[in-house]
């Protein structure tokens, strides 16, 4: 269920942005979130961290951090952000990215990736003060991986996924 946040409904007048706050989630609350509201990806097998987003009306959206997926970008100083979901609330995304930032940083990590579906636009990124690295082209599933367990991550596949890499460093 989306719930709006940024209109008064028979109107149309804008009202007031909801006072979005981050606030600690564990792993499971945000699993069972992404469950409820993402379009189509699960919880994440683990994390190192979970983070909620949360107005007056409760969790608007949560963030799982973790180790990179690509075992060459795993360099200990590098965490990612392997999944993000909202209801819809504006700004909820942009918080998320940018609470995750914070966090790294503070434990000491010196960059931060995601990944996007190619073509979406990644304004919450940018405004999270991301930059787009690369686009990578498609394969058969999120999941597929260079060694020949791809059966074991994901039996379905997504199939053909292209995907943008994004990144932000310390200065």
């Amino acid at each position: 269920m989306t719930r709006d946040c940024d209109i008064t409904g028979r109107t149309g007048e804008l009202a007031a942005q909801p006072q979005l706050t981050i606030i600690p989630v564990t792993w499971k609350q945000a699993c069972a979130f992404v469950e409820e509201h993402h379009r189509h990806h699960a919880g994440t097998r683990g994390c190192k961290w979970a983070v909620g987003v949360a107005d007056e009306t409760g969790l608007r959206g949560v963030a799982l951090a973790g180790r990179p997926v690509s075992r060459h970008l795993d360099d200990g100083l590098t965490v990612e952000v392997n999944r993000t979901c909202t209801d819809g609330c504006p700004n909820a995304n942009s918080a998320l990215y940018g609470a995750c930032w914070r966090v790294a940083a503070a434990m000491g990590y010196r960059r931060m990736i995601t990944y996007t579906e190619a073509g979406e636009s990644g304004a919450s990124l940018r405004a999270a003060g991301m930059r787009k690295v690369r686009d990578l082209p498609a394969r058969g599933s999120w999941a597929d991986a260079s060694v020949a367990l791809k059966h074991l991550r994901d039996p379905a596949g997504a199939g053909n996924v292209a995907r943008t890499l994004w990144d932000r460093e310390a200065s």
